[in-house]
């Protein structure tokens, strides 16, 4: 009788045991699969708060996005859009492309974009940033031919 009992014991506690075990082993693959879905730190919409001037790779100047305009910015998966409300014309800039971002550069390819845009998407269509992103805010910084920061467009995470 004890035997049985003790032997009905260590069943018990073996189930158990596993049971716990493959628990333990789900939680971490969902956690796993999660961090690997929330790679794209970019993805969401941002506002731009305001400028850095360079010279010599060192900010001389910097001001805010004063009054005058409101730009945002939107990331999804794969694409990016931005618009730009000017008081003077509410529909005039805007840019919609891909892009994509690793180690430090963003690259921006417009497809299509307001009037003005269009015309400058006729020149060049690709824009190669420096980028600086942290969990709600980013640089994007643009290079001179030979690297070095001109200026840069800083942006807070507003979603």
């Amino acid at each position: 009788m004890k035997l049985k009992f003790l032997l009905l014991s260590m069943v018990f506690v073996f189930i158990y045991a596993c049971k716990d075990q493959s628990k333990t082993d789900m939680e971490v693959s969902t956690v796993d699969t999660e961090i690997r879905a929330n790679t794209n730190r970019l993805k969401g919409t941002w506002e731009l708060v305001g400028f850095y001037n360079y010279k010599d790779n060192v900010v001389v100047d910097s001001f805010s996005n004063n009054t005058i305009s409101r730009q945002i910015k939107m990331y999804s998966d794969s694409k990016v859009m931005w618009c730009k409300l000017l008081k003077s014309d509410s529909i005039e800039f805007f840019g919609f492309g891909s892009y994509s971002y690793d180690d430090g550069h963003l690259t921006e390819s417009l497809e299509f974009g307001s009037a003005f845009m269009n015309e400058v998407i006729k020149e060049k269509h690709q824009f190669n940033f420096e980028l600086e992103l942290t969990e709600n805010r980013f640089e994007q910084i643009e290079l001179d031919e030979d690297g070095n920061k001109i200026y840069s467009e800083n942006y807070k995470r507003i979603e």
